[in-house]
This record gives C-alpha cells, structure tokens and sequence, in this order.
C-alpha cells in the first residue's frame, strides 16, 4: 500500500505545499509509491489579496487540473477532526456522511478567518474575507443604490485600520462611484483603534497614508473602536454614532480553529509554533504551514505575517519536508529574510515598502504598477505544465519585486 501525504487546505501555502511535496517525491523516483491528497470543499485557490476589489472575476481560480498535472489528487470536503496520536483525519463530505482518512504525514494549511469580536451587531457586518463574502459585500453596494438616499444608505464604515482595512477604505469610493454613478454622494470613514491609521506601517509610510485618505475623501475616526452595530449604526467607544447601512468589517485574523486541535505551544492568534522546518513540535507527522503556523523568517526574531507573500514560501518549505521525511531525506530549513509591502490606496496609487522598518520605496503610480502586477500575476497559481511548475516549486524559491 502506498504511503499518503494528507494536505488540508487549498490557498497559497496548501497548493504549493502539493506541487513541492509532488516534485520532491518525483524528483526522488518514488512517485508511484507516495500519494498526495489535498482536501478543501473545492479546487479552489480564492485570491484573497484581491477580495477588496471592485470586480470579483477570476478571484477563485480552479487548481484541479494543475493538481491532477503534477500527480496530485483532490478530495472535496472538510477536515472535522484531527487525531494526531492515530495520524487519522476525519472528513465530512458535501454529499453528507463522513470519511476516515489515514495519512502518513499531514500538512496543516487550512489558513485563517477573519475575527469577529463579541460585540452586539457583530453579524450584521460585512468583508472581504472569504470570496462568498466579498460578493455578498457586493451585492450590497448595488442593493443600497435603490435605497432613498439618506445620511445612513450614503455613508460607509470601514472598522479596521490595517492593511485590509485601508485598501478597503480607498478602494470603496471606486467601487461606489461604479455601482452608483460617477456623481454618486457619499461618505467613507475608518474607524481604527490605534492614534494614526496605517501605524503598522510605520513613521515613514505615515504622510503618504494620510495622503491618499485625503486625496480619497476618506474620513478618518482614531483611537476608538466599534462598540455596537445596528441595522442603522455603529456606536463608537467615545459615545459617537455614526449612521449607517454597511460596516465593513477588517478588524484582525485568527488561525483556522483546526489549528486548536493539535498540541503545543500557539500564539495570541491561534498558530501552532512550529520548528524550524515547520513541523508541529508534539505532534508527530504533522507540518504546519501558511496562516496556521507562527515561524521565524530569519535569525534577528522577525515572524512570518499571515499574508500571501509568506504562505508561498511556507506552503514549498512544508510540502517539500513533507515528502522528504518520508524519503528519509535532508528537510529544509524555513527562512524568508526579505519582507515587502505593498498596499493599495486606491485613485492616489499605491505604497510600496523595502523591510521590516517599513523603508518607503516606491508611491502612486510606480507602486501601483508593482501591485497590480503582484495582485494579477505573481500570486496566481501557475499552467498546468508539470516540468514548468517543479521548476519554481523547490524549496528555496521566494517571489519578491
């Protein structure tokens, strides 16, 4: 019988994973002897990056084909229960009915989900989280459009003053002057908890961030946090209300709960610590990858963010030592010392930033070039040509502008 690679998850580090996890098993001559299964609800890669955006087309790429080229096999469902100490997974599959799955090695890849705090209202938020999201924040916009025009239908709230929260706050006048007409009124405001938007950024990011929201319209509420939301508002930790019909909701991340179900040491966002070479520390057999896995980058203390640009990476370094496990060959040590940034700012452009300390390189338009060329380019998944995919999915192949 031959021995199973198991993969949950199908984003950026769960394809990879599958495509170095392949090469590294055919590259070792033992293709006919190890499977690799990759289980998610669809073979789907949802460019996640892009949810913000005001066309949805193309935003779920089907991997199936580029799966099946490499040798590769998809198995439809959800990962329900991880037991580690028998390596069996259970399965639920979209027909009903469960499946038990016994696997060799296991890579945890099943990312993370946006996080909702339990405050009253939380459910009548909307984001760009997931693509089922994303359209339905879509179908949203157009609905307002036949609504009376009013202080509440003409004004949108965007909670969250990170990345997410600011390519969502920028890009929305676009979006509505779209779905609305170009002389459409309205009003956006983000909403963040920390003294100045963007802080993550840094100081230097800091006058071409208020920049854009300036050149965007966008107004800004700092130092407070959403307290309630209502069908007609927000209440804000300093007493404000705000009318409106639609809170955009970008407020942090949390690890996929399946990340709880295995033992050992996890951060404040729910990832497992992983190893060096991104195994579950005590759980045998098991790698984690992606958004589930908390790892150091380099040697000064630099963590991995959860962010496409890291789960690429990710996703090739736990595959491969996946495969390489199993063939009793040298892992890979995971390390990713160059960091970029680069985040969207609607009409003004884009910013675009060299390490950790942020270094601004690139403003407006020539950094908007980079992130459209990121955003629909770099981060698709690749033909379906197995020699040109091995080709890039070694372990050590990083993607940066």
């Amino acid at each position: 019988m031959n021995q199973k690679i198991v993969i949950a998850g199908t984003g950026f580090a769960g394809v990879w994973a599958a495509l170095a996890a392949r090469r590294a098993i055919t590259l070792a001559g033992k293709a006919d002897e190890i499977d690799v299964l990759v289980v998610s609800p669809a073979p789907r890669l949802v460019i996640r990056p892009r949810l913000y955006e005001a066309v949805l087309e193309n935003m779920d790429p089907d991997v199936g084909a580029l799966l099946a080229a490499v040798g590769a096999e998809h198995l439809a469902g959800w990962i329900e229960t991880i037991d580690w100490d028998a390596q069996r997974l259970t399965v639920s599959l979209p027909g009903g009915g469960t499946q038990n799955i016994v696997y060799d090695r296991f890579v945890l890849a099943t990312g993370s989900q946006l996080y909702r705090p339990d405050i009253p209202g939380i459910d009548l938020v909307h984001d760009t989280d997931q693509f089922d999201t994303a359209i339905r924040l879509d179908r949203h916009i157009a609905a307002l459009k036949d609504q009376p025009a009013s202080p509440a239908r003409d004004t949108i709230v965007v909670a969250g003053g990170g990345l997410t929260g600011f390519e969502a706050a920028t890009e929305m006048p676009i979006r509505l002057r779209a779905a609305w007409g170009e002389d459409a009124a309205f009003r956006v405001i983000l909403v963040d908890t920390a003294d100045k938007p963007g802080a993550s950024m840094g100081d230097e990011a800091q006058p071409y961030l208020a920049e854009a929201l300036q050149y965007g319209g966008i107004e800004t509420r700092t130092g407070v946090r959403v307290m309630s939301i209502d069908p007609d508002g927000v209440t804000l930790s300093s007493g404000e209300r705000i009318e409106t019909h639609m809170v955009v909701w970008t407020a942090g991340m949390r690890a996929n709960p399946l990340a709880a179900q295995l033992p050992g040491e996890h951060d404040p966002l729910g990832r497992i610590v992983g190893d060096p070479y991104l195994r579950a520390p005590h759980a045998p057999g098991v790698f984690v990858t992606g958004d589930a896995v908390r790892a150091a980058t380099d040697d000064i203390g630099n963590v991995a963010a959860m962010s496409c640009q890291h789960a690429l990476s990710l996703g090739r370094v736990a595959g491969h030592n996946a495969a390489a496990d199993l063939l009793g060959e040298p892992l890979h040590r995971y390390s990713q010392p160059k960091y970029v940034t680069c985040i969207d700012l609607g009409e003004w452009g884009a910013l675009y930033t060299e390490g950790w300390d942020r270094q601004v390189r690139l403003t407006r338009d020539e950094a908007k070039a980079v992130k459209q060329e990121i955003n629909r380019i770099w981060i698709y998944p690749p033909a379906a040509d197995r020699d040109a995919v091995f080709a890039v999915a070694n372990p050590d192949y990083v993607i940066v502008p």
